[in-house]
């Protein structure tokens, strides 16, 4: 078992590959920092929901107060931190100071250290005689729905001397209209509340160090349930602090341009709330927070920041369209509630964040424990070369002892001299290539959801007895993708998070969909790919006429039900669906031997007919509707199911497999074609057994031989592939593919020139950007990602037996 220093050593050394450059600079001037446990293309800061999602892009050197903070499409965010020190004030968040004439006693910091797990992404930096560390935890809590519901992200700055002197310390922070509107020329009003009462014109801030103060800012005019540029149309976004141990605290709202050369100049605010409501392109209005703490040692502020809507949903219901509130109310109350709880609950959440990500590390290494590469050597790593334009390749032995051939020059990636097949990157650990993903992942996936008070508990003439109103509906953004609510096969994906993390949540995020179909508003037989076209509208699709993927959505929905009960033994939840799941089965009978002309989740790749991974999951489909069959007493259907999976599946294989028997094709009977048989992998998962061991073999001995530097491609009609069914099917393989797999995506998570957070869609060659097709596809911060988890989940899969 990997011990936690073997952890850190390796993650250092994945990170190292990053930087090809050792003298790069930053627009600063400053050396980049060091990265740990890689450098993703962007790291994330207040990541908790659709509309709280801020990010920090690494591209072209960036660091966080070169590139500054931006909300996940890439529109700049603005948030600006400052630490003055003995008079110097040094800035370590943001780009603000751009706006400023140049002033002698301001001046960047200088990065030292990025570092990210499943919770925190923590900065430092030098600041004089002073280390700033600049700590953004957007926490995941997946068993405590509760805590889970809250909006809002937490940022601790704090600074310690580091010459062992006193020091005389104050902290500045701001947050711009941005955050509440896409466009510059639409008009913002704001707020200052200390606890739940209102400040108006100008106050005292020298209240109790408990006391919370928070800026609200909105729109002057709002439009519920809407959306412009992926942000929110209605709700508050709230900017919260408090004095904490301060000699001083203050506050002010107004000229950008004014509050922070007020603070660089006098170190303090004036305690003004700016009474004049404008556009964010008049005079940018900010809202501004200072803490002066005097000499000192050591110093810390706190800071929470979030987007919140009430109500935050629009839902069809048996009632008609009802607005639902959000799951937090149920839990703490009022928006002012659920600030002072979120905001004083820090301490409480860093423990349970901490457990979460103990625990996660704890898995990662039990599964590479037992799940080793058959790989040996006592020769001692080098760092892996970085992948960058040359002329001249190398041989050269990996830290196993193997040797290998690698071109960058070329795409192919790392060969084994011996039949030039793909092996995986050298010189670096899988175990800690996969940690730095599931890590990068964890926060980018729940970031997706809202939880909200199901309708029963909204009005007393909800007539469905289904809904069970102790328990929270969970709707999805098909974030960048579309904007889909509940999209079937965007949740599929992220199933295995689900089930390593909370099956209850899968379960959460599914029943809005169950309820809309058994509720007699979808009309086709198959299952309805979406909930809605565009999130917060959970409307459905009444005529019909939603995205055209019937085999792929009723085999996702018989799955994740199967899969749901298959990791919590709750055979009511079958029962309950059961009627439903035999409808969306009798299709898969008629429909997913020979699919015909349409789309798989892989819309973007086109439409195709007799695609091999598309009847593969309707065929594991059906297999799991017969064990569906059992749990509900239905021999005679069990039977029916289990003998016409078994059936199709040996046609399946005459259709599906090339003649030269070395790996499936694209669609049947296309010689020269591939694709990555993902689909598989619930079969395994679930204990299926409908594919035979000598598929996963075949396939596993194949992918090395299309492999590229950054890993295999999806299919043979294009060199992009997908993260996340590149690691549905990594689990699929023997160890030695699977590490293939997972060290190609963890490299170009360190190599990509990709610029914002975490695409699951990205090109296996060249510099492993976005696609184009002609113009860039950009998935980026999709809940897919929940996919990554493929090994964790069927390491907890086998535990169940």
């Amino acid at each position: 078992m990997l011990g936690p220093l073997v952890l850190l050593a390796v993650h250092a050394g994945l990170a190292a590959a990053q930087d090809s450059l050792p003298t790069a600079k930053d627009s600063n001037g400053n050396a980049l920092p060091v990265y740990s446990p890689a450098r993703p293309p962007a790291v994330p800061l207040a990541v908790r929901s659709p509309y709280t999602s801020a990010w920090s892009s690494t591209s072209m050197n960036g660091t966080l107060n070169t590139n500054g903070a931006i909300f996940w499409p890439g529109a700049p965010l603005g948030w600006e931190g400052i630490v003055t020190v003995d008079g110097i004030s040094y800035e370590y968040l943001g780009t603000g100071s751009n706006t400023l004439p140049r002033l002698p006693n301001l001046r960047p910091a200088k990065p030292l250290t990025v570092s990210y797990d499943s919770q925190y992404s923590n900065f430092t930096f030098a600041a004089g005689p002073a280390e700033v560390t600049a700590s953004f935890l957007s926490s995941v809590l997946p068993t405590d729905i509760c805590r889970t519901s809250i909006p809002l992200s937490y940022l601790t700055t704090s600074v310690r001397s580091t010459d062992g002197a006193n020091h005389n310390v104050q902290f500045y922070s701001d947050v711009n209209a941005a955050w509440a509107a896409s466009e510059n020329n639409v008009t913002i009003q704001w707020d200052l509340y200390e606890g739940s009462n209102v400040i108006n014109g100008s106050g005292n801030a020298t209240g109790a160090p408990s006391s919370i103060y928070s800026w609200f800012f909105y729109l002057a005019k709002s439009y519920e349930f809407a959306e412009e540029m992926d942000k929110p149309l209605w709700g508050n976004f709230t900017y919260t602090s408090s004095p904490m141990s301060a000699n001083n605290f203050s506050f002010q709202s107004g000229f950008s341009g004014d509050i922070r050369y007020q603070y660089v100049m006098q170190h303090s605010l004036e305690d003004i709330v700016d009474a004049d409501y404008r556009p964010s392109a008049t005079r940018e209005p900010i809202f501004a927070y200072a803490h002066d703490f005097g000499t000192v040692s050591s110093a810390s502020v706190r800071y929470t920041i979030g987007s919140v809507q009430q109500p935050v949903i629009r839902y069809l219901s048996s009632q008609g369209v009802v607005p639902l509130q959000p799951w937090w109310s149920e839990c703490y109350g009022d928006i002012h509630q659920m600030i002072n709880f979120h905001y004083n609950d820090f301490n409480q959440t860093q423990i349970l964040a901490s457990q979460f990500e103990s625990q996660l590390k704890a898995d990662v290494d039990t599964y590479y424990s037992a799940n080793m590469a058959m790989v040996y050597s006592n020769s001692t790593p080098s760092t892996p070369p970085p992948y960058a334009n040359s002329t001249q390749g190398f041989n050269s032995t990996d830290q196993y002892g193997n040797q290998y051939i690698f071109d960058p020059s070329t795409g192919y990636g790392f060969l084994n001299p011996q039949n030039f097949s793909g092996i995986a990157i050298p010189d670096v650990e899988e175990a800690q290539a996969y940690y730095s993903i599931v890590a990068l992942s964890t926060r980018q996936i729940m970031a997706a959801y809202t939880l909200a008070v199901p309708p029963s508990s909204n009005s007393g003439c909800n007539t469905n007895t289904s809904i069970n109103a102790t328990e929270p509906l969970m709707f999805q953004k098909e974030i960048s993708s579309n904007g889909n609510m509940n999209t079937v096969d965007v949740i599929y994906p992220a199933m295995p998070f689900f089930l390593y993390a909370n099956p209850n949540l899968l379960r959460y995020v599914l029943e809005p969909l169950y309820q809309n179909q058994e509720g007699g508003f979808y009309p086709n037989e198959y299952s309805m790919h979406d909930l809605g076209s565009h999130f917060p509208n959970a409307t459905g699709h009444v005529a019909g006429d939603d995205e055209y993927m019937p085999v792929e959505e009723s085999g996702n929905m018989i799955l994740m039900s199967y899969a749901y009960y298959y990791f919590t033994g709750d055979a009511s939840y079958l029962r309950a669906h059961y009627p439903k799941l035999q409808q969306f089965a009798t299709y898969l009978i008629e429909f997913s031997l020979t699919p015909g002309v349409q789309l798989s989740t892989d819309d973007f790749a086109g439409r195709l007919v007799n695609q091999t991974n598309l009847a593969i999951k309707g065929i594991v489909g059906i297999s799991a509707m017969a064990q569906i069959a059992i749990i509900n007493n239905d021999t005679e259907n069990a039977a029916n199911f289990s003998s016409t999976a078994q059936s199709y599946y040996t046609q399946w294989e005459e259709y599906a497999i090339d003649p030269s028997g070395t790996h499936t094709l694209l669609g049947y009977q296309w010689r020269s074609s591939y694709s990555l048989l993902y689909n598989t992998y619930p079969s395994l998962l679930l204990n299926l057994s409908i594919v035979p061991q000598s598929l996963f073999d075949m396939q596993s001995n194949w992918y090395p031989h299309v492999s590229q530097i950054f890993g295999v491609p999806l299919d043979s009609r294009h060199s992009y592939t997908k993260s996340d069914e590149s690691l549905w099917t990594a689990a699929t393989c023997s160890p030695e593919t699977r590490r293939l797999f997972v060290n190609g995506l963890g490299y170009w998570l360190n190599e990509t020139s990709t610029d914002r957070a975490f695409t699951d869609l990205f090109e296996t060659i060249d510099e492993g950007s976005y696609p184009r097709s002609p113009d860039p596809i950009y998935f980026i911060a999709r809940p897919v990602a929940g996919g990554h988890f493929s090994l964790l989940a069927l390491e907890r899969s086998q535990r169940l037996g």
